[in-house]
């Protein structure tokens, strides 16, 4: 109840976003933050944490039963689980497991970005290394994770290091940066991390998609001007070239400290960018539109306002999928809205399923082209079908 009430006066009041980095006392639940995967064979694959370990269960049967759980790191550590900041999977080309996640260090908001991986389907997995090369006990937390086209192992995080260092010379700097790097060896070392871009927002998640030529593309929170935290877009170039992130989206809201709401990015086979992000400028809204990097997106649609949190979407063909989080007196609602012209016209709201237990945010999944979302709650693990509205 103390996690509903607290959600219901931050959705309903933007003022009370202005913080940096969870500066309150939150309270002493589980932590809520998974992820999920379906492989090749239709196989439910899902990672949290619990116990100072990740663990990894599977399902055959669309997440109504689930397998004892598997160590993925045998020396427990402390693990980042719950809002914007959980654990990843991805599977890869030859579903392989691929699992990153954010680990604490012993100063407040700091971290290391972890990765392991298993080659036999979850039996055993490789020992986890740091990601970075950099091991300064500051923020390198946040992770995305996804596999390109070609196997490679691509992740990016949230990183102060140049925080640090413009404070150290007594120089201004406005929220952290955006680090990547990738690895071409499935995953047993990683290149070493390259810059995208200085002003990211502290800690709003970052989103990552696959372009149709199999290149990884990233959508985040960044700063421009004095707090305006719009998002920026990029594709992270693994092959020497360099990458570079244009403005994406105009909304102009300006807030100084992170809201803790990363965006959602979708790009279908045709190339087109789906995006959907939050703001609260003048009063809380979820917005869908197309990017048009260095310009302003295409088809904006308000989706949800007061309430409303931590949308996802997905893309199939000319098939758009937006799921987002509720809150309301009487618990949480999964809502969903949904297009069949390419995110031209959508449908209106429905709920899809709904919680009084505290929720994590939801994650949409497709299972050979059929939506799906997880939506972990202190209740238990959901998987709930999208189906067509009667």
């Amino acid at each position: 109840m103390r996690r509903l009430l607290i959600a219901l006066l931050c959705l309903c009041s933007p003022a009370l976003f202005a913080y940096d980095d969870m500066h309150m006392d939150m309270p002493k639940e589980p932590p809520l933050g998974a992820s999920a995967a379906f492989d090749s064979h239709g196989r439910l694959w899902i990672v949290d944490a619990a116990d100072g370990h990740v663990r990894l269960r599977h399902s055959d049967d669309d997440g109504r039963t689930l397998s004892a759980p598997a160590i993925v790191n045998s020396i427990a550590e402390p693990i980042y689980a719950e809002g914007e900041n959980r654990p990843k999977l991805v599977l890869g080309l030859h579903d392989d497991i691929d699992i990153s996640w954010s680990q604490p260090r012993a100063k407040p908001w700091t971290g290391f970005v972890r990765f392991a991986r298993s080659r036999d389907h979850g039996a055993t997995f490789s020992a986890p290394l740091s990601v970075h090369r950099d091991r300064a006990e500051i923020t390198h937390r946040f992770d995305a994770l996804a596999v390109d086209g070609k196997g490679r192992v691509v992740i990016a995080w949230i990183d102060k290091r140049d925080q640090e260092a413009a404070s150290q010379q007594k120089k201004p700097y406005l929220g952290a940066a955006v680090y990547f790097s990738w690895s071409n060896n499935g995953g047993a070392s990683f290149v070493p991390e390259r810059k995208l871009i200085d002003q990211s927002c502290e800690c709003c998640r970052i989103a990552l998609s696959l372009t149709p030529n199999g290149e990884v593309a990233a959508f985040f929170r960044s700063i421009y001007g004095d707090n305006i935290r719009d998002h920026a877009y990029a594709v992270l170039h693994v092959d020497g070239r360099a990458s570079h992130a244009d403005r994406a989206t105009f909304t102009n809201w300006k807030i100084e400290g992170c809201p803790h709401h990363g965006p959602g990015l979708a790009i279908g086979s045709d190339g087109t960018r789906h995006a959907v992000w939050y703001e609260a400028k003048d009063k809380p809204t979820i917005w869908y539109g197309q990017l048009q990097p260095g310009h302003a997106p295409t088809h904006l649609l308000t989706v949800a306002n007061a309430g409303a949190s931590h949308a996802d979407i997905a893309v199939h063909g000319r098939t758009v999928w937006i799921v987002w989080n509720q809150v309301s007196a009487s618990g949480y609602a999964l809502m969903l809205r949904s297009s069949t012209d390419g995110g031209v016209h959508f449908s209106a709201a429905r709920e899809i399923a709904h919680s009084t237990d505290a929720v994590a945010s939801p994650q949409l999944l497709q299972k050979r082209n059929q939506p799906f979302v997880a939506w972990n709650t202190a209740g238990g693990f959901q998987l709930v079908p999208i189906r067509a509205a009667r």
